[in-house]
């Protein structure tokens, strides 16, 4: 059975979107038309048709357009590990508003009973505006994985530094370490692409995601320069300790990591002339 075409405008009809939209997902190399005509007119398949029900599906649980191009490149790991991440912080914020409208149904029944127990609605207000503590950590790593980043904390950082950290960390909930896992996941699926098409260090994709990982490690180290080189003295160490010995593995190979340094060298190079 023969490719079955479509103009533009069936295609836009068929998969109930606008012509406008594909012309635009055309141009930012979102979803390309699998041929043209003689006169330049654009034709989609029914292939076509199937990657824009997994654009639409992705756009609709709320990834952007240019994450949506990454999974579609990357395949179908990164984009699980994504939805999984996305659940995850739906979950959380969905128990989250659970509690504050059980909270607000407490405070009103207190109200409607016209008793001035005002330690019991107090108590109550304050599960509304309290802020999640660290207990989080426990629903994603193990006792032992736990023990491991603490002896890895004190062997790299000093009690100054350790310190600082703590403080930074008062304030990092469940939430903000999902979007930071998302962010993560999205950079090391990047430089595995850039390492599989054998792109250059210098190009400016790749001096993109430095300035991309710059960012999501100064997210740790806040600019400190000495939790900035335990970090770096950490992850040497640990790209070469047994796996058992590590709370996590390395989620980029050696190869990996070679474009990766040479990028931040040439980085660091040209922006040391400005």
């Amino acid at each position: 059975m023969g490719q079955h075409y479509y103009h533009t405008g069936q295609f836009a009809q068929k998969a109930s979107v606008s012509i406008r939209t594909l012309r635009y997902y055309d141009k930012v190399g979102l979803l390309s038309p699998s041929q043209y005509t003689e006169a330049g007119y654009r034709l989609y398949t029914d292939t076509d048709f199937l990657s824009i029900q997994q654009i639409l599906a992705l756009k609709f649980l709320g990834f952007s357009l240019e994450e949506i191009k990454q999974f579609l490149r990357t395949g179908p790991t990164i984009l699980q590990e994504s939805l999984a991440l996305q659940k995850a912080m739906m979950q959380e914020k969905r128990n989250q508003l659970d509690s504050i409208i059980q909270a607000i149904d407490e405070t009103a029944v207190l109200l409607q009973t016209n008793k001035q127990d005002w330690e019991s609605i107090v108590r109550v207000i304050q599960v509304i505006q309290m802020q999640p503590t660290n207990d989080w950590r426990k629903k994603y790593f193990t006792e032992e994985q736990l023990n491991q980043m603490e002896h890895l904390s004190k062997k790299y950082y000093s009690e100054e530094q350790r310190e600082k950290l703590a403080e930074w960390g008062k304030d990092w909930t469940e939430e903000d370490q999902l979007v930071a896992n998302q962010q993560w996941g999205k950079a090391i699926a990047e430089l595995k692409l850039l390492v599989s098409t054998a792109q250059d260090p210098a190009s400016p994709e790749a001096q993109a995601l430095v300035q991309k990982w710059q960012n999501l490690v100064h997210q740790f180290t806040h600019g400190d320069t000495g939790i900035q080189q335990g970090l770096r003295n950490m992850y040497k160490d640990v790209s070469q300790a047994p796996a058992e010995q590590v709370p996590y593995p390395l989620p980029y190979n050696q190869e990996e990591e070679t474009f990766l340094q040479k990028a931040i060298k040439i980085y660091q190079q040209n922006h040391s002339e400005k």
